[in-house]
């Protein structure tokens, strides 16, 4: 049985928006600042949803600076 991944915050889900959306405007500066602002927990819950997609957080960054965000 698979467990749920921990939660993440809502404002680590901001800032992850905000790295994403960074990334996708090409601004890396920004999306490592935004980065930054997520803690701990939320974090290792992030790390946890993306490896469930067969991702980490640098395959997501890379395809919003890929795709300008787009699917």
């Amino acid at each position: 049985m698979m467990t749920a991944p921990a939660a993440i915050r809502p404002l680590a889900a901001v800032h992850l928006r905000e790295a994403l959306t960074a990334a996708a405007d090409h601004r890396p500066a920004a999306a490592l600042a935004a980065l930054m602002h997520i803690d701990p927990d939320s974090w290792t819950a992030i790390e946890q949803r993306a490896a469930l997609l067969g991702a980490d957080l640098v395959d997501l960054l890379a395809h919003a600076a890929r795709t300008g965000g787009n699917p």
